[in-house]
């Protein structure tokens, strides 16, 4: 079955570099993620919002409508002052905020539509620990700007370069408690609300203390689910580590044992990764959550798909027995959205449990992935268990060890020499594809590591392509 490995570990964790404020603090293609009260602050924050606003005003200069930012927040405690000083940030360069309170990443994605607003902002570090918060942008199709605009922003905010306006243009603050009934509406109208009511499912979710919680047992009530809910309240004090991995959902196993309910889902703190337990307490691991709900989809009809080059060939049986096609991007939900939209893909994600259906919105969301496998499980009749047998495995194997820019580029070249006779992808780091698997290096876009992620028809298979890394990397690493 695919799912985490025993640890490959070529290196320890990455040590703390001693770098300057903008340097510690981790600015990527979506946004800023650091350590509250270290290198993110709330004067950090307020800077950031108006590098942002002042980007939106330079994008829509000759406009005369007034742009607008729709802001939300996961549980965190910190979630709070970083949202006031992000929308404080905005409205000192003239855009207006509207405040959706505490939701998921993907209600916000939804609200930007909904409201016609340039941005969106979620105050939100994801599956990271509670130490950790950060600032995620969209832009106003509901996707993470492109790595030029982003580009833009962190100049902006690096160069402290800002728009601010006089006090009889500021930005005004309003609040609307809308996004989880616009969410639920939207993911309701791509399933069959009655056929998942009839079966009276129930349902296992732990939704980590983080913003899924409420709007997911609303969801999943209109579906005539009984739930068993756990780490259901929004505390933000998270009751295991907040990644929806194996080792950390082992209380929702045992929830799902005890109650026997039909399946678990298990979401992180902002809710757009999804992992499932199936009906006998075993955790099947994140990746089947996008090829279950492909399932679903291509079932049904042809088409086409997109996920990125670290994703499972899970997808490409699923896709390739129904005549569609799929679509690898690099790893990054913004470049899977795009190639989505480019394409007009019928379904997308990642295997990290992110599923985006773009008739919802553009975002990886747990609550599509829901309603898609329940759907799945009520037209069947089929259990998880039987689902996934259908479906098949593969092993895989996802790790990290610690390699600057230099030592990356020679590792990347000793594996290009090494494994020549594979199929090459140099999209996003090198992806090799052999008859019996594949395995992708890339570096990291957030710290100086490379990701191995290895997948075969089984762990022998698996590890002599593990082996033949760890000889390059030992060449590389231990002659610096």
């Amino acid at each position: 079955m695919v799912g985490q490995a025993p640890p490959y570990h070529l290196a320890e964790e990455v040590a703390n570099q001693a770098f300057n404020m903008v340097e510690k603090l981790i600015i990527s293609i979506s946004g800023v993620r650091g350590i509250v009260g270290e290198n993110l602050t709330p004067s950090i924050a307020a800077d950031y919002g108006s590098a942002f606003g002042t980007f939106l005003k330079k994008s829509h200069s000759g406009g005369k409508k007034k742009l607008s930012v729709c802001i939300g927040r996961d549980s965190r405690d910190s979630g709070q002052t970083l949202k006031s000083s992000v929308a404080g940030g905005l409205c000192g360069v003239g855009i207006d905020v509207v405040d959706l309170g505490l939701v998921t990443t993907p209600s916000v994605a939804i609200m930007v539509k909904e409201l016609g607003c340039s941005g969106g902002v979620i105050i939100t570090a994801s599956h990271n620990p509670v130490q950790y918060n950060g600032i995620k942008l969209l832009l106003s199709n509901s996707i993470a700007p492109s790595p030029d605009k982003a580009e833009r922003v962190k100049q902006y905010f690096i160069d402290k370069d800002f728009a601010y306006v006089d006090s009889t243009n500021c930005g005004k603050i309003t609040s609307n408690e809308q996004a989880d009934t616009n969410h639920i509406k939207r993911i309701l109208s791509i399933v069959d609300k009655e056929v998942i009511s009839a079966k009276k499912f129930k349902v296992a979710l732990d939704s980590v203390n983080g913003a899924g919680g409420r709007i997911t047992k609303k969801l999943l009530s209109e579906l005539g689910c009984k739930v068993s809910a756990i780490n259901d309240e929004p505390t933000g004090l998270f009751a295991h580590t907040p990644e929806p991995t194996r080792e950390n959902v082992k209380e929702l196993c045992d929830v799902v044992k005890t109650n026997r309910t039909d399946i678990g889902f298990a979401q992180d703190p902002d809710a757009d990764r999804l992992a499932i337990v199936d009906e006998a307490g075993t955790y099947i691991g994140e990746e089947y959550t996008l090829v279950l709900a492909a399932k679903y989809i291509f079932d049904k009809k042809a088409g086409k798909a997109a996920t990125n080059l670290s994703t499972s060939r899970m997808i490409n049986d699923i896709v390739d027995k129904a005549g569609g096609k799929v679509i690898r991007t690099a790893v990054g939900e913004a470049n899977v959205a795009q190639a989505m939209l480019e394409n007009n893909c019928v379904i997308g994600g990642e295997g990290n449990g992110g599923v985006i259906d773009l008739r919802v919105s553009p975002v990886r969301d747990s609550l599509v992935g829901i309603a898609l496998v329940l759907q799945l499980m009520a037209e069947t009749g089929k259990s998880i268990t039987q689902l996934v047998s259908e479906i098949g495995s593969y092993y895989m194997t996802k790790n990290k060890f610690n390699a600057e820019s230099g030592q990356a580029r020679k590792i990347l070249d000793l594996a290009k020499k090494t494994f020549s006779d594979a199929k090459l992808d140099t999209t996003d780091g090198c992806r090799f594809d052999f008859n019996d698997g594949w395995l992708h290096l890339r570096t990291s876009n957030t710290e100086p590591v490379m990701r191995i992620m290895v997948e075969a028809k089984d762990q022998q298979a698996a590890q002599k392509y593990i082996d033949a890394v760890a000889t390059i990397c030992t060449k590389v690493l231990d002659h610096q």
